[in-house]
């Protein structure tokens, strides 16, 4: 790997990344490992705790049978543990269900959300609503449990030493058989309704002709104390939102959904969604306190309209003055998954990057506006866990390498945004990053974020690489103080981690 600006010096014309190259991530890793890792570049900071705990697809074929789109491959979850200056690395599949009977079977059995089919072409797949529990997008650790998350349906427990899978999670007999939990949840870190204390904030969807929203609030205990339904009109396809201290928000993405190609075998469900890029973007406000309800509205819901977009994920929300502050990665439309078409061999060129916004709504006067932050492609962006909900001053993300155009992420960025100053940390032209996670150099405990000292970018940021040339990837560890120094440490793993999707670091040490 080289950094930034070395990589800046050497070419100015040429592409940052050979798809080639890129395409090695989405290689599947059919074996499990546990062994402490030696091969290391620098140093683990001593003072660095904990666990990074990462979730995403780890098979993209099924006995040779291939998926159609790598949001459809089965969870994987890789445990990173530091400790005493070491760390240690154990990945595992979740045994949900439908990985078991396929696994046995050595056939796709079951078809996937955004395209993936049973073979025997459309008759074999027709009228078959049955989807499969993937487990892939999120692992969380609250209350004393490892919860690998997939917004669609329950979560899966997980035992945090040996990730070994305990079956699935529903609070008590508060969610119901197959109920959604979405993959995004928030963490306040000082709950008013909770006394101060922390408390996890989560939502569902259960689309429709209109679609209920439903938040749930967990005290630190893993206890659902509060969950109430809202009912909003059309179609809603939102895969996280945001909180502050009084409200949750959702974008509501103007798309339409056509579910006779899915009925008929001949489409997944992700295929059937469509962009509509005449109609506004909504902003659904939810009250978190019954109290703040608007005057002659009995639920206290707002939806305010937006200028047109699509947004998969938020950094963060605050209130400052009268207004909700959002900074949100935003998208001139949704990249959308065509049946027959290899996602390998993805034309980025062809793509309009995701970008970073501020939004600004007025609950006052139902209004929004919004202005560009970074215009250089990025995702995955994250805060210091004490600012969710919060003001907050910086942001880490991953990013292009180049300051414009479409691209693979190779890079994660740093936005000041009261200066506007921006630092980068650049993996190209042979590395991949993933979504970075800042840890902040006094990690408080997962069950209780207590009040911290210090700067608030003082911590590290940690995330996986995929390094091309060795088809492997790194733990690499940077100063979050200063994204242009070299890494701290790149600790590199005797394989590859496909390309994930998101993860937390706790400070527990599991090994």
């Amino acid at each position: 790997m080289q950094n930034f600006q070395l990589y800046e010096r050497a070419s100015t014309t040429e592409k940052s990344y050979s798809r080639e190259n890129w395409q090695g991530g989405y290689q599947s890793l059919t074996e499990e490992f546990d062994y402490w890792i030696d091969d290391i570049e620098g140093e683990i900071p001593p003072e660095l705790n904990g666990t990074l705990f990462k979730n995403g697809p780890g098979l993209f074929d099924i006995n040779g049978q291939n998926i159609h789109h790598p949001f459809d491959g089965d969870g994987m979850i890789s445990k990173i543990t530091f400790t005493n200056g070491r760390a240690h690395f154990r990945n595992r599949f979740v045994r949900t269900e439908g990985y078991i009977e396929e696994q046995k079977a050595g056939k796709i059995l079951y078809r996937g959300v955004f395209g993936t089919q049973k073979p025997g072409g459309w008759l074999a797949n027709a009228f078959d609503f049955n989807l499969k529990n993937i487990a892939n997008t999120n692992v969380i650790y609250w209350g004393g449990k490892l919860l690998a998350l997939w917004e669609a349906a329950e979560p899966h427990k997980l035992d945090p030493q040996t990730l070994e899978t305990l079956g699935k999670e529903q609070f008590d007999g508060v969610l119901s058989e197959d109920e959604a939990f979405a993959a995004h949840p928030r963490f306040d870190p000082h709950c008013e309704q909770n006394n101060g204390e922390p408390c996890l904030v989560n939502f569902s969807i259960k689309p429709g002709l209109s679609t209920t929203i439903t938040i749930f609030e967990l005290d630190n205990t893993g206890k659902i104390v509060r969950k109430n339904a809202y009912s909003v009109p059309g179609f809603a396809f939102i895969h996280d939102f945001v909180i502050t201290q009084n409200y949750c928000i959702l974008f509501q993405n103007p798309v339409a959904f056509n579910p006779l190609p899915f009925a008929l075998g001949m489409r997944g469900a992700g295929e059937c969604i469509k962009f509509q890029p005449n109609q506004p973007t909504k902003v659904i406000v939810i009250p978190r306190k019954p109290n703040i309800a608007k005057e002659g509205n009995k639920n206290g819901m707002q939806i305010l309209e937006a200028q047109s977009g699509f947004v998969f994920h938020h950094a963060n929300a605050f209130e400052k003055d009268s207004e909700i502050v959002i900074d949100s990665i935003c998208y001139e439309t949704l990249p959308e998954v065509e049946a027959g078409n290899d996602f390998r061999e993805t034309d980025f060129d062809a793509l309009k990057p995701g970008q970073l916004w501020r939004f600004y709504l007025n609950l006052e006067n139902n209004q929004v506006r919004r202005e560009l932050i970074e215009s250089r492609c990025c995702e995955f962006p994250c805060v210091h866990p004490e600012k969710v909900g919060r003001d907050h001053r910086y942001l880490y993300m991953g990013a292009g390498h180049a300051n414009s155009g479409n691209a693979p992420l190779q890079a994660w960025e740093k936005v000041d945004l009261q200066t506007g100053e921006k630092q980068l940390w650049s993996a190209a032209p042979h590395g991949f990053v993933s979504e970075p996670n800042f840890v902040p150099r006094d990690m408080p405990k997962a069950s209780s974020f207590a009040n911290r000292n210090g700067d608030e970018d003082d911590g590290w940021v940690l995330g996986l690489v995929y390094d091309s040339t060795h088809h492997r990837s790194d733990v690499v560890i940077l100063d979050a103080k200063d994204l242009n120094k070299e890494p701290i440490a790149r600790l590199h793993l005797k394989h590859h981690i496909p390309y994930g999707l998101h993860g937390n670091f706790v400070n527990e040490v599991f090994v």
